[in-house]
């Protein structure tokens, strides 16, 4: 299966942001903590929250989700505390149930975890937080095993500012006795998500959002109804595709404050953004002008969205500079940009781009799941047909990707086969 695509077309009008899966990936664990019913809005309809779903299911929550949006969750009946199938080791998110079980029962074991092959991502910094709480913490055979029979608050300095180690330390400490410190902690949006769902469950965290977090450790907790904030991320990439395609782009359902490093970024490089209550505009302009740009934790520019500006600048009139400072493996994509005319040189964590006036379309293999959004959207801007393979990666993080890209006015499909490809060039024209 892959993207086929006719670039050239500029993307105008309204697309609509799904909930963020980062945040949604951290808050579902948090809900089986409770033995009371959790009931989750707002979850984006995508195959890591599938995934991550099937595994909690196999230990004996309850789950359930009527419009593939809303889910009800319920951690009354675990019957087990080990969490180990082919899919769970696939996501990297899975290591979320090694906080929540660990805060509820006191032990987890929790299969190592995969996602997108980006460089390295040690949970050295999560067994740390666990080791502060009290428990023993140790990797046997793939399987990462915790255990806090006397489990209780600690103060814990993060070594490097991680998501994911503030993320599964809050949700251990929420139920360990004592107060608990974390330093350094992580301020993305997605992590503040994650520590109300826990407050409104009856939690005791403050100082989500700075980088001293403080908890103090409760005896239970219980139900409630939450919405999943939107995705930061998807917003982002529809933002760039206006710019790419030098469209025009309504961007609805976002929190704007969220995307102040991006947009800024946008503006440096010419294009026109407006800022509304829960939406943002994205006029692209020619030609976009360079600019350099360096990776950073939240509220520095993301991550998740250097592919993105890549493509960008791969379309600009002069050099611009990436500096990668959070993975060292993430520009694997550039080999396939430079197959449609790009002109990017990469040195260890820096990539130097020189742009040009156009891309031509090529045959492109996704690496990952933020650069197999940004090789379509560079398909998108470019001259002629495109093809992308390996869209498994991209069906994990965005949800009705080419949907909301044809209600854009893509000339975009999903095929199994040449012979639908030929289809779809021949109904195009």
């Amino acid at each position: 299966m892959q993207y086929y695509m006719k670039g050239g077309n500029p993307l105008v009008g309204d697309v609509y942001i799904s909930g963020a899966k980062n945040a949604a990936l951290g808050i579902l664990p948090a809900a089986i903590m409770a033995d009371e019913t959790v009931i989750i809005d707002n979850v984006p309809d995508v195959s890591d929250i599938h995934t991550l779903c099937d595994a909690m299911s196999e230990i004996g929550v309850l789950v359930a989700t009527g419009d593939n949006h809303t889910y009800t969750i319920n951690g009354a009946n675990i019957s087990k505390a080990r969490v180990d199938n082919e899919h769970i080791r696939h996501i990297r998110a899975g290591y979320y149930l090694l906080g929540a079980l660990l805060g509820k029962y006191h032990h987890a074991e929790v299969a190592l975890p995969g996602g997108c092959n980006i460089g390295s991502r040690p949970i050295d910094q999560h067994l740390k937080g666990f080791r502060a709480l009290g428990a023993t913490a140790e990797v046997q055979h793939g399987i990462v095993i915790v255990d806090g029979k006397n489990l209780h608050g600690g103060h814990v300095y993060l070594d490097m500012v991680s998501v994911g180690a503030t993320v599964n330390i809050m949700l251990a400490a929420a139920l360990a006795p004592g107060n608990t410190v974390i330093e350094n902690a992580a301020k993305e949006p997605h992590v503040v998500d994650i520590a109300n769902l826990l407050n409104r469950m009856g939690a005791n965290i403050r100082g989500a959002g700075t980088d001293i977090i403080k908890i103090r450790g409760v005896d239970h907790l219980h139900g409630t109804d939450y919405s999943v904030i939107p995705d930061q991320i998807e917003a982002g990439t529809y933002m760039f595709a206006a710019a790419i395609t030098q469209g025009d782009v309504m961007v609805h359902n976002i929190i704007p404050q969220h995307m102040d490093a991006i947009s800024s970024k946008l503006i440096e490089m010419g294009c026109e953004v407006s800022e509304f209550d829960e939406a943002i505009r994205v006029v692209g302009k020619f030609p976009l002008h360079p600019c350099n740009v360096k990776t950073l934790p939240y509220p520095g520019f993301p991550t998740d969205m250097q592919p993105q500006i890549c493509v960008a600048l791969a379309k600009a009139d002069g050099r611009g500079v990436i500096t990668e400072s959070i993975f060292e493996s993430r520009f694997k994509y550039v080999d396939e940009l430079t197959k449609m005319g790009a002109h990017i040189k990469v040195e260890g964590n820096v990539a130097v781009i020189d742009g040009v006036p156009r891309m031509t379309g090529a045959q492109l293999e996704a690496p990952d799941l933020r650069a197999g959004a940004a090789l379509v959207l560079a398909g998108l801007g470019a001259d002629g047909w495109s093809s992308v393979s390996n869209v498994d990666f991209i069906m994990r993080g965005y949800e009705n990707f080419i949907e909301k890209l044809k209600g854009l006015g893509a000339e975009i499909e999903c095929v199994s086969d040449e012979r639908e490809a030929r289809k779809f060039r021949f109904r195009v024209g």
